[in-house]
């Protein structure tokens, strides 16, 4: 491996690590030297060789407490994340609440939990992984669309506030990607995404975790607040 890719001797922290992106990204990171620790549900089954701190990651204090006991850490990966798809006019407070809570709110507590951690190690590299739904919307995914538009604003304010302290925060916007969480979808939902895209294929897994690869490293040392689309064209498709 070429050492700008090298992340040996640095630890990286996955949140959702164990979901189809963040298992992909937690092996990328193991491949480049990088000591992985996956926080997911306590039922999760995390890549093999990665660290498992099992954490309720929409409960502030459970995060906060759960960083207490992780330093050094150089890498920050906030990749959990769940649907529940309705149109608004049929959609349930508890359907809005779950995916706020899990996509949106999980995300502050991990960056303001890890923050202290990050600006002792004098640098660091925060990975949000949004969508491109967050910037365009999607019929029956106003829940989602929300939570990942306010990932991307949370991203961005947060690399503006933690720039100075050598931390860069940028943002993943993958399109549809073949995970356990899209499954379910109909097939005709993915043929017509893959109409969409510009490539004529749908995204995988470690497409995203590539990409996050390249943030995690000294080859993106230039790089803050983006957000990086990984959707074969879709979005201009």
């Amino acid at each position: 491996m070429n050492a700008p890719l090298s992340l040996a001797g640095r630890t990286a922290l996955i949140a959702g690590g164990a979901g189809g992106i963040g298992a992909a990204i937690t092996r990328r990171f193991q491949q480049a030297g990088a000591t992985t620790i996956v926080v997911d549900r306590d039922d999760a089954t995390p890549p093999e060789g990665a660290r498992f701190v099992p954490c309720d990651l929409t409960d502030a204090n459970a995060v906060t407490a759960m960083i207490a006991g992780i330093d050094p850490l150089h890498i920050v990966v906030h990749a959990a994340g769940v649907s529940r798809d309705a149109v608004l006019w049929k959609m349930t407070d508890p359907q809005w609440n779950d995916v706020m809570r899990v996509n949106l709110d999980s995300a502050f507590y991990l960056l303001r939990a890890v923050t202290p951690v990050l600006r002792r190690a004098g640098d660091g590299s925060i990975i949000l992984v949004a969508s491109i739904n967050g910037e365009r919307g999607k019929r029956g995914l106003s829940n989602y669309a929300a939570s990942k538009a306010g990932l991307i604003g949370l991203g961005r304010t947060a690399a503006r506030e933690l720039g100075a302290f050598g931390i860069r925060v940028n943002m993943i916007s993958p399109g549809y990607i073949r995970t356990p969480m899209t499954q379910h979808l109909p097939e005709a939902v993915f043929e017509r995404a893959r109409e969409e895209t510009v490539l004529g294929r749908l995204g995988e897994p470690d497409d995203v975790a590539c990409v996050a690869l390249f943030l995690a490293s000294d080859l993106s040392r230039h790089v803050a607040g983006q957000v990086i689309r990984v959707d074969g064209g879709q979005l201009i498709g």
